[in-house]
C-alpha cells in the first residue's frame, strides 16, 4: 500500500506542516515521511509564510489557530506562490464558518483535530467532488462538546464566569464540567 501511495503523490512530494503543537507536528511529519512525502515543519504563521514564499510545497497541512496569528495567512501565501498546492486546514474544533473561510482562502479540505496521518493523507490525495470517507473512529459528541468548552475557557484566559457567560451556561455547571476528566 505504501508504494501505491508514493506513486499517487506525483513528482513533487514536498509537504509543509504548520502547527504550534510541536509533538503533534513532529509525529505527523514522521508519519507523512513514511507515506512518501518530503515534509518540512513550521510552528508559527511567520515561519509558515517564510517557507511558503521561499520554497512553496506541492502539499500543505496548516493549523487554523497558531500562537502568532491565523493559519489562513499561510494558506493565502501558499495560494499566491503556488496556486496548485493542495492545502488541508486543521483545527481544534470544527465550525461551519471557519470551514467556509478556509475553503474561500484556497484549502481543499478541512479536518478537526485529532486527525491522524491516514485522515490527512486521504484529504490531501482526494480527487474530484466525491466526499472523503468518514474517519474510522471520530470523536464522540461528548468529547467534541468538552473540547469546545475547553477552547472557549482558554480563550477567556481561564475565567470561569466569562466562559459561562459566552457559552450561555450556568457558572456552577461549567465548574463541574471543568473539574471532570475529558470524555473519550
Amino acid at each position: 500500500m505504501g508504494e501505491k501511495l508514493a506513486l499517487d503523490l506525483g513528482a513533487d512530494r514536498t509537504l509543509l506542516l504548520v502547527d504550534d503543537d510541536e509533538p503533534f507536528v513532529k509525529r505527523l511529519a514522521k508519519a507523512m515521511e513514511k507515506r512518501g512525502f518530503t515534509p518540512e515543519t513550521a510552528e508559527s504563521v511567520a515561519e509558515g509564510r517564510a517557507i511558503a514564499l521561499a520554497r512553496p510545497p506541492a502539499y500543505a497541512v496548516v493549523d487554523l489557530r497558531l500562537e502568532d496569528g491565523n493559519g489562513l495567512e499561510v494558506v493565502e501565501a501558499l495560494r499566491e506562490t503556488r496556486p496548485d498546492c493542495r492545502i488541508v486546514v486543521l483545527t481544534g474544533y470544527g465550525a461551519i464558518a471557519t470551514a467556509v473561510a478556509a475553503v474561500k482562502f484556497g484549502a481543499i479540505d478541512y479536518l478537526s483535530k485529532p486527525a491522524d496521518a491516514d485522515d490527512v493523507t486521504n484529504a490531501l490525495l482526494a480527487k474530484g467532488e466525491a466526499l472523503p470517507q468518514p474517519p474510522e473512529n471520530p470523536m464522540s459528541a461528548d468529547r467534541v462538546r468538552w473540547e469546545h468548552i475547553q477552547r472557549v475557557y482558554e480563550m477567556c484566559d481561564r475565567n470561569v464566569s466569562e466562559t459561562a457567560r459566552r457559552l450561555n451556561m450556568h457558572r456552577r455547571t461549567l465548574q463541574r464540567i471543568l473539574a471532570k476528566r475529558s470524555p473519550r
